[in-house]
C-alpha cells in the first residue's frame, strides 16, 4: 500500500499545464491538483478559452506525463449560496474531461453548530441527487479549512454529514489546533481522501502567525505522519506549496529538490 504523491498548481500559478504536469513528472510524481493556472483561478473559463471543449482537454492529456487528480473550487459547504453552487457546477465537465477524482469544497461556516452542519448536509445531499441523475465520476471532497480544524468538530461533522469525504489539510489542523497529526489521522482515516502537507517555522509572517518554510526546514512532524500514510493510505499526499498567496516563497521546483533531499515524503 502506498500512496500518490501530488502537487498543487497554487505552487506555479503563472504556469502552463503542460509544464506543470511535466515538472511534476521530473519529480517522478503522479499526480497535480489544479487551483491556478496562466495566473487566473477561474480555471472553467481558463480551460474554456484555451481548448474550447472538454474532448479538446481530453485529447491533450491522453499522453500526458502525470494526472489530474482533483480541481480546486470555492463552494463553502457550510454556508454555501445558491450562485455558489452554480460556480462548483462550472468545473464539472472539466474535472470529468480531465478525469479528476475530486472537486475540492471548502468547509467555511464561522461556528459549525447545527444550522451550519444542517447547510452543509443539505448542499451534499443536493449535490449527490445531481450526481446521480447525471452520472458523473467526480465527487466533492471537503477541506479542513475554516471551521473545521480540530479532530472533536471533525467528528461530529462527520456524523452530522454521513458519507462525506475530506481533504485533510495536516499543516491547518497541527497549527490552528495544536493538534498531534498522527491523532487526527487515526481519527479521520476512515473518511480522509486527499491529504495536503507542508511545512512552517513558528516564526510570524504577513497573516500568519507562523511562517512556510522549505520541506524538511520546519517543525512539521513529517516523519512520524508520513510512515503511517505510507502504509495506511492509498489516496493523494500532496505538497500545497502557496506561492500564489505568499510571495515570499521560493518556486515550487526548489521545494520539490528540498523535499526529496530531506526524503520529506
Amino acid at each position: 500500500m502506498s500512496y500518490t504523491r501530488a502537487i498543487s498548481s497554487l505552487g506555479w500559478p503563472d504556469s502552463t499545464l503542460e509544464d506543470l504536469l511535466a515538472l511534476a513528472a521530473r519529480h517522478q510524481l503522479e499526480a497535480v491538483e489544479l487551483r491556478a493556472l496562466e495566473n487566473t483561478v477561474d480555471l472553467p473559463n481558463f480551460f474554456l478559452q484555451r481548448f474550447g471543449t472538454p474532448a479538446e482537454l481530453t485529447s491533450r492529456l491522453e499522453t500526458a506525463p502525470s494526472r489530474v487528480v482533483a480541481f480546486d473550487t470555492t463552494l463553502r459547504l457550510l454556508n454555501g449560496t445558491p450562485a455558489d453552487r452554480d460556480k462548483l457546477l462550472a468545473y464539472v465537465p472539466w474535472a470529468e474531461a480531465a478525469g479528476a477524482k475530486w472537486l475540492r469544497v471548502l468547509d467555511g461556516g464561522k461556528t459549525a453548530d447545527d444550522n451550519e452542519l444542517a447547510h452543509a448536509a443539505g448542499t451534499l445531499r443536493w449535490w449527490q441527487t445531481l450526481r446521480r441523475e447525471r452520472g458523473w465520476k467526480v465527487d466533492l471532497m471537503v477541506e479542513t479549512h475554516d471551521t473545521l480544524v480540530s479532530k472533536a468538530t471533525l467528528l461530529r461533522f462527520l456524523e452530522a454529514v454521513p458519507g462525506v469525504r475530506l481533504l485533510w489539510d495536516a499543516h491547518q489542523t497541527w497549527k490552528k489546533s495544536g493538534e498531534d497529526p498522527v491523532d487526527t489521522w487515526r481519527a479521520l482515516r476512515k473518511s480522509v481522501v486527499h491529504v495536503h502537507v507542508k511545512d512552517s517555522i513558528s516564526t510570524p509572517s504577513p497573516g500568519h502567525p507562523f511562517t512556510y518554510v522549505l520541506p524538511g526546514a520546519g517543525e512539521f512532524p513529517a516523519a512520524r505522519l508520513g510512515r503511517l500514510l505510507r502504509t495506511e493510505f492509498t489516496g493523494a499526499v500532496c505538497l500545497e506549496w502557496e506561492k500564489l498567496w505568499h510571495s515570499y516563497l521560493p518556486d515550487l521546483d526548489q521545494a520539490l529538490h528540498a523535499a526529496e533531499t530531506h526524503r520529506w515524503w
